[in-house]
């Protein structure tokens, strides 16, 4: 089963400038260590919000806010794609992250189950015959 893990953002992760040499060589070493196991699929850590812009769109209109965001229990650090037999894996695999390690250590993680879909060149049977969008190529918009 492939699960996405989504990062929540510390303030520690919010500042500006490089992190810790030592946290760099630490998660190197676990990305490494899951990437042997077989079972990183992706990783990818983000730049701080202040780089950030978000898209809101409502009623057929569109603005954007540009960062940085304050309320960090809303923000992601980063993610990681596993491909693991369970739940329970993914959950041991996270809790080896060198960010989660001592007693002063609070972290969240959302671990969530990928929504697996048909092949690119298939539709399921509740899609209308349509031309398929170019994004998802399952939904029946209109090109």
């Amino acid at each position: 089963m492939r699960f996405v893990v989504l990062r929540k953002s510390e303030k520690w992760m919010e500042k500006a400038g490089a992190p810790d040499p030592g946290l760099v060589a630490a998660m190197q070493r676990y990305d490494d260590e899951m990437r042997k196991a077989g079972v990183l699929v992706a990783v990818e850590r983000l730049q701080p919000s202040a780089t950030a812009t978000r898209l809101h769109i409502a009623g057929g209109k569109s603005h954007t806010v540009d960062g940085p965001f304050t309320e960090t229990s809303e923000l992601i650090a980063g993610i990681n794609i596993l491909e693991v037999a369970s739940k329970e894996e993914a959950i041991a695999w996270m809790k080896r992250c060198p960010t989660c390690q001592g007693d002063n250590v609070e972290a969240q993680f959302e671990i969530r189950p990928v929504l697996e879909g048909p092949p690119a060149n298939s539709r399921p049977e509740w899609v209308a015959e349509r031309s398929p969008c170019c994004f998802c190529r399952m939904c029946a918009c209109p090109e």
